[in-house]
């Protein structure tokens, strides 16, 4: 049985992981506007992905017998200076997101919440190399600067992302 502690944070989480779901699917739509077609999609991908971590959360909260209160998801940015700002972005994001899930953890061991530290330590794993994938396009952009050739062949290079 979950505490009414982990309970709480958790359905907090499942929000977080819907708004990143709603975050990337509103920077695919940028970027599919900037003629960015090879990030719109890394960007989609990356959307069905956090939609798939809030329901793994959403699961192990129904699966301990607690109750999952969906919260509300605020309207994310639209406008970004650049490909490279919107990456930039996301690695700030994944690192806030990062941030949570080892604070759940540390709360799941001070509850002694065996099941849900299991749980976790896949969140934890799965942020290392959210938070990798994200700085090695940071640092591609930074790379290549301006140049609008060198920004396309690394958007079609995204594009091939889950092909």
């Amino acid at each position: 049985m979950l505490s009414k502690t982990v309970l709480n944070a958790l359905n907090e989480q499942i929000q977080k992981e819907y708004y990143s779901s709603y975050l990337y699917l509103a920077m695919s739509a940028y970027c599919e506007a900037n003629n960015l077609p090879g990030s719109a999609r890394w960007m989609r991908i990356q959307s069905q992905e956090e939609l798939s971590h809030a329901m793994k959360l959403f699961d192990c909260v129904s699966d301990r017998g607690g109750r999952v209160v969906l919260k509300a998801i605020a309207q994310p940015p639209t406008e970004y200076k650049s490909a490279l700002d919107v990456f930039k972005k996301v690695l700030e994001h994944e690192k806030f997101v990062t941030a949570s899930i080892h604070k759940l953890y540390a709360l799941s061991v001070k509850e002694n919440d065996y099941a849900s530290q299991i749980v976790l330590q896949w969140f934890v794993t799965e942020q290392v190399e959210e938070e990798k994938n994200a700085t090695q396009i940071v640092e591609q952009l930074k790379t290549v600067g301006d140049s609008k050739t060198s920004i396309m062949l690394l958007d079609r290079h995204l594009a091939k992302r889950g092909a």
